[in-house]
């Protein structure tokens, strides 16, 4: 067992923290619950030199997206320790929220980046069910319960008031950005359009710093010695069975259709 004694340095470490995948509610997902345990710990274990985040997320839920970059950010500041985010495949829409709770975002040449928007999908079943002799029953206290019904035709008024909730999450997601980016975003709309950049553009559009992956980088900032220390959510064995080997099925399904839109 190593004994800590004064006045001798000991070699720096980073704690690195993965978020790989879609964001969203549910176990498998990258969410604040399931990452809140795994954040703590990284921060919290040793006195690590910096935080890194390895970040191959193709984004989902804005909500989710945003408390986990805040519980990053309050740990940070609160420690006062750097956090540097490295991006694989894709750090998109709420993937790359992720990426600018980091003080410095670096790419690969490859990497795709941005996608600063928000989306609501769906399908129309309108007559569906009626085909197969099922009738459909729902009734309601309050004219907006049943906005954007499946299996109703689209209401022109509810389009409305679905894209005006829309509108409020996408300024939301750019005044976070421009928060977080400030003076290094180039002036360019198009940042906020659901444009994506790869690799080098995205460094020359001000939405990453540098190209660079995450072991010549540290080696380069903290030396040759440093140490990772990697920390992310861990599965139980008995979460492979039942009902929940479906909804992880269902939820890697979900996954790679997301993945899917970068060409991933």
């Amino acid at each position: 067992m190593k004994r800590w004694i004064p006045f001798i340095k000991s070699t720096p470490f980073v704690a690195v923290i993965r978020l790989q995948g879609q964001i969203a509610s549910g176990a498998r997902a990258l969410n604040d619950a399931t990452l809140a345990p795994a954040i703590e710990k990284a921060f919290s274990k040793g006195m690590p030199a910096a935080i890194a985040l390895e970040i191959n997320s193709p984004g989902g839920s804005a909500v989710q997206s945003s408390l986990i970059a805040a519980r990053i950010r309050r740990l940070a500041e609160e420690k006062g320790i750097p956090v540097f985010a490295f991006v694989e495949d894709v750090a998109a829409s709420g993937g790359y929220w992720l990426a600018t709770a980091a003080d410095e975002i670096f790419v690969d040449r490859g990497s795709i980046v941005g996608s600063i928007g928000v989306i609501s999908a769906g399908f129309g079943l309108t007559g569906a069910i009626e085909k197969v002799g099922v009738e459909r029953r729902v009734h309601t206290a309050g004219k907006s319960k049943s906005m954007m019904d499946p299996f109703k035709p689209e209401k022109p008024a509810d389009i409305k008031r679905l894209k005006g909730l829309l509108d409020d999450l996408h300024v939301y997601f750019i005044d976070h950005v421009k928060s977080r980016r400030g003076a290094r975003l180039i002036d360019n709309p198009d940042h906020f359009t659901g444009e994506i950049w790869v690799g080098d553009k995205a460094v020359e559009q001000g939405l990453a710093d540098q190209v660079g992956h995450l072991v010549p980088v540290l080696k380069e900032r903290f030396g040759d010695k440093v140490k990772l220390r990697r920390y992310g959510v861990k599965r139980s064995m008995f979460s492979r069975f039942g009902a929940q080997l479906i909804d992880d099925t269902v939820a890697s399904i979900e996954e790679r259709a997301a993945f899917a839109q970068f060409g991933l």
